[in-house]
């Protein structure tokens, strides 16, 4: 069981067909450090930057939102063009890309896909924590968190 949290940040619906997400994920990513957003998010938990799965249409091959963005301690103060959301408790099973990003992130994306149905996921939200380990070259490690029921 991982606690719930409050997260502010940026969001796109996307879905991983044809490819959508890669491009879109490409330029949520590419916004959010473009705009230095993790400087200007208030009330911060940590540094560590979440990429949060949601609003999933079905499941992994239908629509979801995608959220990349800073835990904070309160959502009273979301600075313009910016999304604040919180997050219930949830079960997860963890798992860890490690490797050159974003590869590694992939591949590990590709494995949960394959084996969805044996990790009777819940589609509630899944969640990626990169951390001080996240930026490393080939020694990069990232957390990928699995809602399941």
């Amino acid at each position: 069981m991982t606690n719930g949290f409050k997260i502010i940040g940026i969001s796109t619906r996307t879905t991983n067909k044809d490819n959508k997400a890669q491009q879109d994920l490409g330029n949520l990513w590419g916004q959010f450090f473009s705009e230095n957003l993790a400087e200007i998010i208030p009330n911060k938990c940590s540094n560590e930057i979440l990429a949060i799965y949601t609003d999933y249409k079905s499941d992994f091959t239908e629509d979801y939102t995608t959220i990349i963005g800073i835990p904070v301690s309160t959502l009273d103060k979301i600075p313009d063009g910016l999304i604040g959301r919180e997050f219930q408790p949830e079960n997860f099973q963890k798992f860890i890309a490690k490797g050159e990003m974003p590869i590694a992130i992939v591949t590990t994306w590709i494995d949960i896909w394959k084996r969805h149905k044996e990790l009777n996921r819940k589609y509630s939200y899944d969640f990626e924590v990169y951390g001080e380990k996240s930026q490393n070259g080939e020694n990069s490690e990232v957390k990928i968190y699995i809602a399941t029921k």
